[in-house]
């Protein structure tokens, strides 16, 4: 019988288990950041979205390179770094860290739907991680990294359902296994500390690892 050697490799690496909401930290009631930053970058505050513009949340591992790969897209205009998904409210970096929070590491982008559509942003999400990683992207390992989409409308909710069942059948072709990602609505995004907001353009050299696949999301999406 021929064995599929990634496979195995991949069924030998233990999986960090989400923490259960009894158990994760209290957080507190204020917001980590009390008085909004302007991005390093496109010169918003972090929380504004210009008139016409929508909001989209990705989450594919550590958010530092990722942010950087979305506020590099022609058509967003603004993105943060923070978390969702999880049961803490107001975590802090190291309290997501520890896993016991729930959260994981999100980018917010604010883009333009004259220029880029959530279609397309949805594909540099595909194509820029291994969606098929259980809580972890490579080294990075903990439910803090898992991949994981947030919509905030039902368009959204069904474009991303429809962009994940067009990707599973490309990574299948390549002899990836099942996609992981999450697909969860109505969860609430909390903003990183200040020093990780767009901190690859004040650390240049700064921790960026890519975990793409090399898969190619297809036309549909």
């Amino acid at each position: 019988m021929e064995i599929d050697v990634l496979s195995w490799l991949r069924s030998r690496i233990s999986t960090p288990t989400m923490v259960h909401p009894d158990e994760a930290l209290p957080g507190r009631p204020d917001p980590i950041i009390r008085r909004m930053p302007v991005h390093e970058v496109l010169g918003l505050p972090l929380d504004e979205v210009p008139e016409g513009a929508e909001v989209a949340y990705f989450a594919l591992g550590c958010y530092w390179g990722e942010e950087k790969m979305f506020w590099q897209t022609p058509g967003v205009l603004n993105t943060a770094v923070g978390f969702m998904g999880g049961f803490t409210p107001n975590p802090t970096y190291a309290e997501c860290c520890s896993g016991r929070t729930g959260h994981t590491e999100t980018v917010q982008v604010v883009f333009d739907p004259a220029r880029i559509s959530y279609q397309r942003l949805l594909k540099l999400f595909w194509e820029n991680h291994d969606p098929t990683q259980l809580n972890r992207q490579g080294n990075d390992s903990g439910t803090q990294y898992r991949s994981a989409l947030f919509p905030v409308n039902e368009a959204q909710r069904i474009a991303a359902e429809e962009s994940l069942t067009g990707f599973q059948k490309s990574l299948t072709r390549r002899g990836y296994g099942t996609v992981t990602t999450e697909i969860s609505v109505g969860q609430r995004f909390y903003y990183a500390e200040v020093e990780h907001q767009q901190y690859l353009h004040k650390n240049p050299d700064g921790y960026c690892p890519s975990h793409a696949t090399g898969v190619k999301c297809g036309p549909e999406v």
